[in-house]
């Protein structure tokens, strides 16, 4: 069953947390919220879990409106399993027990299948307590999906677990809920989690969705510099557009450096990568924070005055008492409207 948002917006007092978001989760697939704290991702979920009153727009399950003002079911009437980042087990049950809460049937067999799909065989007799945090994620997310809900909804469910165990967590939560077909939306602050498990991303900042689609998408076709950023590792530089200049932090570049369309708009972000700058000397030019010998190549951190950092990979030596240019190497430079 698809999930779907049209037009929520919510505020804690004064404060806005969402704005006008908007966006469908198609059926089956795996949709991530990725964003940085206070970004609005935690308080969409708990919307659409129930955990929160829906202000204003509406939140609809396979077209029909599940919560809107007025109308907003608590939790358990609501067609949705959650996923905590702690799990939030029973800790006075048995993992077994844990499942089979809020099963329709709760048969020894029904239990012990679901405890066998998320590698837990054999431990239904255990108390959370006594599993390692990777296996009471697994048992969370077994309690979570044995009900059958039509949509799943996780919290930051691997945040809790050591990095190479969270790796696995992510392949084989993947290959269960595309094996179930279970429309779900995972919440992270991780890109490369979000990149890992997500048939698609939805990256917010500050209340808004500033780009929806698939890891491609978002990796190839960056909607914003900070888009860009996140996921194509490069560098963001503010510059002022004037003429056949752009005046940055680092110095005055040409505008040939950039690739495509220049927006009409003075003020514009710039993405680029640490591959296409160089560095010449300049004795009024940037200080050396850092040299990092790479073989052929050094990567330099470079700063101005104003405390503004850049990164640069180049094959020069480097003098760290020496000044230096920041200077783009060709036009691969991608220039954005400043948001």
């Amino acid at each position: 069953m698809s999930l779907e948002f049209r037009h929520i917006a919510h505020a804690y007092g004064d404060v806005a947390a969402l704005r006008d978001v908007s966006f469908t989760v198609p059926t089956g697939e795996i949709t991530c919220l990725l964003g940085s704290s206070g970004c609005g991702k935690s308080t969409l979920l708990n919307l659409a879990a129930g955990l929160l009153s829906v202000q204003q727009g509406s939140i609809h399950v396979a077209e029909e409106a599940m919560a809107e003002p007025g109308k907003n079911p608590p939790p358990e009437a609501r067609p949705v399993g959650l996923v905590f980042q702690d799990g939030a087990l029973f800790p006075h049950m048995t993992i077994a027990k844990n499942v089979a809460f809020g099963m329709a049937d709760e048969g020894q067999d029904a239990v012990e299948a679901w405890l066998d799909q998320v590698g837990l065989a054999g431990l239904g007799g255990r108390y959370p307590h006594e599993l390692s945090g990777g296996q009471q994620q697994r048992a969370a997310l077994a309690r979570a999906m044995a009900p059958g809900p039509q949509v799943l909804l996780m919290d930051e469910p691997f945040a809790s677990v050591d990095i190479v165990l969270r790796r696995r967590l992510r392949r084989d939560c993947r290959m269960l809920l595309r094996a179930s077909g279970t429309t779900t939306v995972l919440v992270t602050h991780d890109p490369e989690e979000a990149l890992d498990i997500g048939d698609r991303i939805a990256v917010m900042e500050a209340g808004k969705i500033v780009q929806f689609g698939t890891p491609e998408d978002l990796h190839q076709r960056p909607a914003t510099a900070s888009v860009g950023a996140i996921f194509g590792g490069a560098q963001v530089v503010q510059a002022a557009h004037l003429g056949d200049e752009l005046q940055t932090p680092f110095g005055v570049w040409n505008v040939a450096c950039v690739a495509g369309p220049l927006p009409e708009t003075v003020d514009i972000d710039l993405l680029i990568y640490a591959e296409q700058i160089d560095c010449v000397p300049d004795p009024l030019g940037l200080s050396v924070r850092d040299v990092q010998p790479m073989g052929t190549a050094n990567r330099v951190l470079l700063s101005a005055e104003s405390g503004a950092e850049i990164t640069a990979i180049t094959s020069a030596i480097i003098d760290p008492a020496a000044r230096y240019r920041a200077v783009p190497q060709e036009a691969g430079t991608r220039a954005f409207v400043r948001t």
